[in-house]
């Protein structure tokens, strides 16, 4: 068991000293690893920021259906109980004429003029039933229920739908998808390209050192001894590149909330994607470590086996 732990500890030690001997040759391969992993991570960063964003405005987005003075209580709740059962609806909330009042004179409680008319009058305003959709692509269901002559007779006036809100979210739900596919035709060409480049560094690490790999394969080194350095060297490419990664996005939030006193840029919210970026720092962190390593190591392997001629065991 000794005997395998030094076996492992030359192979580290060896890998970390070539490392040093080649970091002219890495730091292209690096290079193109880092902005491959810098996308990957911004492009969650940025998924997960739209999908507040879109979460935000769709709680804002009601129906509104306004009813007659003489719509009775037991026909408003006939209707509140058909509309619950429609397959998108998520909430449906009653307002009597009297809480609608008081929600509108709470409102505008900074406008005298309409606290006054308000008091000088009767209560204009009608009763209200609001209801909030599950799923705004589907909002044509609630509405054609709505406009069924048994339901619009009920009403005092024409159904109200916020439609610019759902605009905007279909504009950022668009904006999203195409970022999604952007990032990820991105993410795989720039892999490929760092896995070739560290494929070619690897190629060119074997053959600076052919003397020296042929003198281990007369002295009977095993296959696994040879390669080994190889690998620990591709996989330090992926740990230094994870980590100079993490710490560019990183900056790039820094300079954009402090330095730029921003708290939006374009749809993003910068605000929402630095906290999103801070809680789960570890976890993004340990996730790049994984992607770039495995990316590392995979290519070294697919060199050593191509390049190094001897028999695998």
């Amino acid at each position: 068991m000794r005997r395998k732990y030094t076996t492992l500890w030359r192979i580290i030690h060896t890998g970390i000293v070539n490392f040093i001997r080649n970091a002219s040759l890495a730091i292209a391969a690096m290079a193109v690893m880092i902005v491959t992993l810098t996308i990957v991570l911004f492009s969650l960063i940025a998924n997960a920021t739209f999908a507040n964003t879109i979460n935000q405005i769709t709680s804002k987005i009601d129906i509104s259906v306004y009813l007659k003075d003489t719509v009775t209580p037991a026909q408003s709740s006939q209707l509140v109980a058909q509309l619950q059962k429609l397959p998108n609806t998520q909430s449906v909330t009653y307002l009597s004429k009297d809480q609608v009042l008081k929600n509108f004179i709470q409102q505008n409680a900074n406008n005298q003029q309409l606290q006054s008319a308000a008091d000088a009058t009767s209560n204009p305003l009608p009763a209200t039933i609001r209801i909030k959709p599950r799923d705004l692509n589907k909002i044509n269901d609630i509405k054609a229920f709505l406009d069924k002559p048994a339901v619009t007779a009920l009403e005092s006036e024409p159904t109200s739908y916020n439609g610019s809100l759902k605009q905007a979210i279909d504009n950022i739900t668009h904006a999203t998808n195409v970022l999604r596919e952007i990032g990820i035709i991105a993410v795989i060409v720039f892999a490929v390209v760092s896995a070739l480049i560290i494929f070619n560094t690897i190629q060119m690490a074997i053959f600076n050192r052919r003397d020296e790999i042929q003198i281990m394969r007369l002295l009977g080194a095993s296959t696994s001894y040879i390669r080994g350095p190889f690998i620990v060297e591709s996989a330090i490419y992926g740990l230094l590149s994870a980590v100079i990664s993490v710490l560019i996005v990183n900056s790039i939030f820094v300079a954009a909330s402090s330095t730029l006193q921003a708290t939006t840029f374009g749809l993003l919210d910068i605000g929402y994607a630095v906290t999103y970026f801070d809680h789960r720092f570890w976890k993004f962190l340990g996730m790049q470590l994984m992607v770039g390593i495995l990316i590392g190591t995979v290519s070294s392997v697919i060199a050593t086996r191509r390049y190094l001629k001897f028999k695998i065991k």
